[in-house]
């Protein structure tokens, strides 16, 4: 087992303490968003008054390991999320007490989702470069304000455990470019808009970015636009609070990979998208050959796994979502909008568990800036499951809508006190939606085999919907 100490100066979360196999981990603290309370653009800085803070601890394990967190709040359950790892904690007073046996990222909650605790554990690290090797920005243990950092062809960004970097990172036209490490990247020092994300990347090839936290980024977290051969693995994504703060937006690039993430959104978590902003854009690319596995996605404002609502390009295609949990959503789990031209088509879901609140508040775009986040006095807000939708939406550019063809949900459970709704719709008869196979989907343990069991209404210009159980 391998921890860091928190550098000196950096605020750390007051709410736990914790040890992995007795030995001290510190907990940083991060922005959240308190209320599904969104903000299109022109927008301006989100009123701190629509968040809160909580916690996250990074560790790196190679073997078993016993997770001891002391707290003092008050509180009468505690949860520990995904609901797939079966980890059930020993409470003994105001110290929780349990066992993790593999690397990967685990939420805990005490009486719901307020000030939640975000623990990650890390795989051994490979082999790190030494900080005088050429070509590698190295960031060891400490504290830095690099100001903006743009990555050349072949350049490594390396941040240690122990390390946060105060900056935003751009690539442009490289290749070879690595962000690697165990230390954390807070963008908190831009204003809206002003960074770029914590990770920008345009027109770029052969990336990989592996291991490190993302924190507090200004506008989407890490985005990828133009893109080719990506590959995005263990990164964490918290502190994302601002308005239409999206986790990972993939536009307009092929051949990427997004495994073993934590992503905790504001907005949409992971995005595939096709972008039109004019000259200089890539949407005469496609989106092809995107794979997202082994996730856990908790989204505060938007949809978990979505395709759109932008998809300006010739096709979006081959795409597979494996083996993800999602957490916590708020408008949809699982989401296809095709609001411009593309044909949508060879798109997996494969083994995604959904968890959805015995109470959930109902995501509210805000009107004014003087508007207050007002509750739903009848609690009787469910996010959709699946959904799929051609038409004109806010953020299309393209005159002409698309297609979506060969969608697959399998092995997709759902556990939730309420049947939420899904719903399919086309556009018109050249603007449809065909052959979707629903195989192996389950509501708190229980096959579903029909759209009245699924709550799922089946629109016009949609054909060939298909439930199955299948032997696995």
């Amino acid at each position: 087992m391998t921890s860091w100490a928190a550098p000196p100066g950096e605020t750390l979360c007051p709410d736990y303490v914790v040890r992995v196999n007795d030995q001290p981990v510190p907990v940083y603290s991060c922005r959240v968003s308190s209320v599904p309370f969104n903000q299109v653009w022109p927008g301006y800085q989100r009123p701190l008054d629509q968040t809160e803070l909580a916690g996250f601890a990074h560790w790196g394990m190679s073997g078993p390991v016993t997770v001891q967190i002391k707290t003092q709040r008050s509180f009468t359950n505690v949860v520990v999320k995904p609901g797939s790892r079966a980890i059930h904690p020993a409470v003994s007073a105001q110290t929780i007490t349990f066992s993790l046996t593999k690397p990967g990222p685990v939420t805990v909650e005490l009486d719901g989702p307020s000030r939640a605790l975000h623990l990650f554990a890390d795989p051994p690290e490979a082999e790190a470069p030494k900080s005088d090797t050429a070509g590698v920005r190295y960031f060891g243990p400490g504290v830095h304000r690099p100001g903006k950092i743009r990555l050349q062809n072949g350049e490594t960004l390396y941040i240690a455990g122990g390390a946060v970097v105060y900056t935003a990172v751009e690539a442009r036209g490289a290749s070879g470019v690595r962000i690697l490490g165990r230390g954390i990247l807070d963008t908190s020092a831009y204003e809206r808009d002003k960074g770029g994300g914590c990770i920008r990347l345009t027109d770029c090839s052969d990336v990989k970015i592996e291991g490190v936290v993302l924190r507090d980024p200004d506008v989407w977290c890490l985005s990828a636009f133009g893109c080719r051969e990506i590959e995005i693995t263990n990164v964490k994504l918290v502190g994302l609070w601002r308005y239409n703060a999206d986790g990972i937006d993939i536009c307009n690039s092929q051949n990427v990979v997004i495994r073993d993430c934590f992503v905790r959104a504001f907005d949409d978590a992971i995005v595939l998208k096709g972008l039109n902003w004019g000259r200089g854009s890539f949407h005469e690319q496609p989106v092809r050959n995107v794979r997202v596995h082994g996730n856990v996605i908790w989204c505060d404002w938007g949809r978990a796994l979505e395709i759109g609502a932008e998809t300006s390009a010739p096709e979006i295609a081959e795409v597979r979502f494996q083996d993800c949990d999602i957490i916590r959503t708020t408008h949809i789990a699982m989401d296809i909008q095709c609001g411009d031209r593309a044909l949508v088509h060879d798109i997996r879901y494969e083994n995604v568990r959904v968890e959805i609140d015995d109470a959930c508040p109902v995501p509210r775009m805000q009107g004014s800036r003087e508007e207050r986040y007002r509750e739903d006095p009848a609690g009787a807000h469910v996010p959709n499951v699946f959904v799929i939708v051609i038409g004109k939406n806010p953020y299309s550019k393209d005159a002409e809508r698309g297609n979506v063809r060969d969608v697959v949900y399998s092995n997709v459970s759902v556990a939730s006190k309420r049947v939420p709704r899904s719903f399919f719709n086309g556009l018109d008869g050249e603007h449809t939606v065909e052959n979707i196979l629903i195989d192996n989907l389950w509501f708190n343990g229980e096959s579903v085999l029909s759209a009245a069991a699924a709550n799922l209404s089946v629109g016009r210009h949609v054909s060939n919907v298909q439930f199955r159980r299948s032997e696995n």
